[in-house]
């Protein structure tokens, strides 16, 4: 069996150097410090000595978890030289007490901000399907390293869809835990009321052990649940408006699958909640407006500053709102939330493609502002409604797919495991 200081140096360190001139999947590698780390796990294999199912694992981190010794740039030019944090964050912490090997950070876009996965100061990762198409942000490097290979597992952030629309893109898999589950102590903020952390991988397993270590729980072997009697509801509607036709028959096929293993499928109408929240958010969203005030300081200048316009427009204008818009939205959003999870109590998971479109190309997003701003807009649509409404939510690639999509399925706040579950039986339906 390939030692992990082998498999590091010859499958993913040797990749990374043959393209050193043109790294735009990660921001930053510790190439020392993961052989090391490498290291020190095959010796307690050879001792017959494990940390846990993360032991001797790749992983990326998202490039806005502290790691201490060095500034945390958050995908941009203005914290290049900010003060070097003084400790890592929780995360990271317990990914090396687990025994995690960390190659890496992993590109993302300015902030966490926008759903396309462009960075204008450290270059657009290329799809690990198709370089010329977006990678989807806005843990961008995160989904295409898992999904080209040179990490078994990444860290990202999902504060409207951030690592469900990476993972949809890039074909691989995508957890976006209830929020709160996993500390974001460390972490460079968007929005403390939405962002989530969770993991990225080939396999829903794979993220189940990652999210028991980064939320420190002691790590289970994941047992699927039998998907007879298992209730899933389509939340038919706006949510499946504009879904490109090869997505929604992959869909419809993944549905079959599961009709045929006996689990019941019935339509489930939150149309309804979705208008209420769109009428509350309407001035501006919740991520936006506590968006601007993380970035209140250098808002306030009214300088220029080196900001892609597509983070420091939608910010500004944010950051104009009077703060009785902020309350009553903050207001609404809890009792929207109560009102859904009472709508969900009739359903195990609700099931709905995660991206209604595939990856276009990064071109495309370029020269015709109009287009990415209706690709943006169907790219959130669908993965936004589990960080406004406080639910978890997981990404499955759906096969046979020339372009990958995700099949996503959505649960109650705090069924984080019982969706994995489910998730793990509906992975091995559906096959390689």
């Amino acid at each position: 069996m390939q030692s992990v200081r082998d498999h590091l140096e010859k499958n993913i360190l040797a990749r990374i150097a043959a393209r050193a001139g043109d790294e735009r999947v990660f921001t930053k590698l510790y190439t020392e410090a993961a052989r090391a780390a490498a290291d020190a796990s095959d010796a307690r294999k050879r001792a017959g000595v494990t940390l846990g199912p993360l032991d001797g694992t790749i992983v990326s981190i998202k490039d806005l978890f502290d790691v201490a010794g060095e500034p945390t740039t958050a995908g941009s030019l203005m914290l290049r030289n900010a003060a070097p944090a003084t400790r890592d964050a929780a995360i990271v912490h317990r990914l090396r007490q687990a025994g995690a090997v960390i190659i890496g950070k992993t590109n993302m876009t300015e902030f966490a901000f926008t759903a396309i996965g462009d960075n204008q100061h450290y270059g657009t990762p290329g799809n690990a399907i198709d370089a010329s198409r977006i990678p989807g942000g806005s843990s961008s490097g995160a989904g295409v390293s898992v999904g080209e290979g040179t990490s078994e597992i990444s860290i990202g952030s999902d504060t409207g869809g951030s690592i469900r629309i990476p993972a949809s893109l890039n074909g691989v898999v995508g957890f976006k835990p209830t929020a709160r589950r996993v500390p974001l102590t460390g972490a460079f903020p968007l929005s403390g009321t939405l962002d989530s952390i969770g993991p990225l991988a080939r396999t829903v397993a794979q993220c189940a052990a990652a999210d028991a270590v980064t939320a420190s729980e002691e790590p289970t072997a994941l047992a699927p649940i039998a998907l007879a009697g298992v209730r899933i509801g389509i939340p038919q509607g706006v949510l499946f408006g504009d879904t490109e036709g090869e997505v929604a028959a992959a869909f419809e096929h993944c549905l079959g699958k599961a009709k045929l293993a006996g689990a019941g499928v019935a339509d489930l109408s939150i149309d309804d909640l979705l208008a209420d929240m769109r009428s509350a958010t309407k001035r501006g969203s919740i991520a936006a407006m506590e968006g601007a005030e993380i970035h209140a300081d250098w808002l306030a200048t009214g300088a220029p500053v080196p900001v892609d316009p597509h983070v420091s427009g939608p910010l500004s204008r944010a950051a104009m709102l009077p703060t009785p818009v902020y309350i009553r939205a903050m207001r609404r959003r809890a009792a929207l939330a109560a009102a859904m999870d009472e709508r969900l109590a009739s359903v195990d998971v609700l099931a709905l493609p995660t991206t209604p479109v595939t990856a276009p190309t990064t071109v495309s997003m370029a020269e015709d502002a109009e287009l990415r701003d209706r690709i943006e807009g169907l790219l959130l649509r669908n993965t936004q409604v589990a960080n406004q409404f406080d639910l978890c939510a997981i990404s499955l690639p759906m096969p046979g797919m020339v372009r990958p999509a995700g099949l996503m399925l959505v649960a109650r706040n705090g069924h984080d495991h019982h969706l994995l579950r489910i998730a793990a039986e509906v992975e091995r339906l559906l096959g390689p």
